[in-house]
């Protein structure tokens, strides 16, 4: 019996990726349905429900789940969920298909047929509806909030209904032997003996606060799931096939082997802040972890959330929403005095004695030319960076 925290919701994974024998001839099928587009944040969410990640959702969200998640963070079941997965469609087309009938799913980037979906349900969204999801699930109605643009950009009318996916597009070729569904992620653990096992969400190559967020939950826990987000990320975020690089050079030369995990997963970064870090560890739960790494801004983009608003959301949750438990960990930073990392709840020295650590600084440092000191990034990691940030200027 395993001794992994079970999925979140159910006792077991609910994957919805078809056999792989029947695949030819649900593709065959599905090219003769209608088809309806998917926008990449909709893409992705759709190889999420394929893989099990989302368990145990089945489908796109009906209108009594997207409002009772948008408004207290429950489906119409009473299902813990923290940020709607829904699917929209034009109005033209939705006025097309018929309550019952399967359509089929089409990444509008790739053309790809990428599963069928059976629509037990059409509602319409006008502006006060997105703007009721945005302020719950953002908090702000902002529209140079990425997430807010997105959710507000979405065409006028859902689909929900049970999902059968055909494909996970390029991700498992793309990236074989880093991308792993939540059953290999809890086959890799058991393996190892790990039973505690910490989950690292990381958007950006790992800098030394990350390094140091990442060790304190090796030493709490059994191990530790390096988590990197494969799918679309905002305008001036490092892709996915860099961080991969930077990270290997970060754990090849300063972690200890057998240890941690890297992996990476395909859902589209939304910015939700403390909604999205709950969403994290939901499906976080599912890969088999019993902890998630939250530091400052988990999340986050600009200055919309508090710095440790994502910890404070963990500790409103009715007992027994959620099985995976946050690691909450204080602003992390170098200390010259301390001669190394430490965070305010170790070190006593003032502003004056600490440099400050973020990936937008990081990010900054290297569009204007400075140079990065060995306190904010390890040599090994700088040079993977220097080497794409060289490229973008050729």
């Amino acid at each position: 019996m395993s001794k992994l925290v079970p999925p979140h919701g159910s006792n077991v994974l609910i994957p919805l990726l078809a056999p792989e024998a029947e695949i030819p001839g649900e593709l065959s099928r599905a090219a003769t349905l209608r088809k309806v587009p998917m926008s990449s944040r909709e893409t992705s969410d759709f190889i999420m429900l394929a893989m099990g990640a989302y368990t145990p959702l089945e489908g796109f969200m009906s209108k009594a789940d997207w409002h009772g998640v948008c408004a207290g963070m429950k489906t119409a079941s009473g299902l813990f969920w923290p940020i709607p997965i829904t699917l929209s469609a034009t109005r033209e087309l939705a006025d097309s298909i018929a309550i019952g009938e399967t359509v089929t799913l089409v990444d509008q980037d790739s053309g790809e047929i990428m599963g069928m979906l059976e629509v037990s349900e059409k509602y319409a969204l006008g502006k006060e509806d997105k703007e009721f999801e945005c302020q719950h699930i953002f908090r702000t109605t902002d529209p140079k909030h990425p997430g807010v643009e997105k959710v507000m950009g979405q065409a006028e009318v859902n689909l929900a209904g049970r999902v059968t996916a055909l494909s996970e597009g390029v991700y498992p070729k793309q990236y074989k032997g880093f991308y792993y569904r939540p059953a290999e992620t809890r086959a890799l653990f058991t393996d190892k003996g790990w039973s505690r096992v910490a989950a690292f969400q990381t958007r950006n190559p790992m800098h030394r606060s990350h390094e140091h967020l990442a060790k304190i939950a090796i030493e709490i826990c059994d191990g530790l799931l390096i988590h990197q987000v494969l799918g679309a990320l905002k305008p001036g975020d490092i892709p996915a096939e860099t961080r991969v690089k930077a990270i290997d050079k970060l754990t090849e030369n300063y972690f200890v082997p057998g240890t941690y995990i890297q992996a990476g997963y395909p859902i589209e970064m939304r910015y939700a802040g403390p909604r999205e870090a709950l969403l994290h560890a939901v499906f976080r739960q599912n890969f088999g972890c019993s902890h998630l790494v939250i530091g400052r801004d988990h999340a986050g983009v600009g200055s919309y959330y508090g710095p440790f608003d994502a910890q404070h959301i963990f500790d409103t949750l009715p007992a027994g929403s959620l099985v995976t438990q946050p690691l909450k960990i204080d602003v992390t930073f170098f200390c010259y005095k301390c001669n190394g990392m430490a965070t305010a709840r170790t070190c006593p020295h003032g502003a004056g004695d600490r440099l400050d650590i973020s990936g937008t600084k990081l990010r900054a440092m290297f569009a204007n030319g400075e140079k990065i000191p060995a306190e904010f990034s390890r040599p090994e990691v700088v040079a993977v960076l220097q080497e794409y940030y060289g490229a973008l200027k050729q």
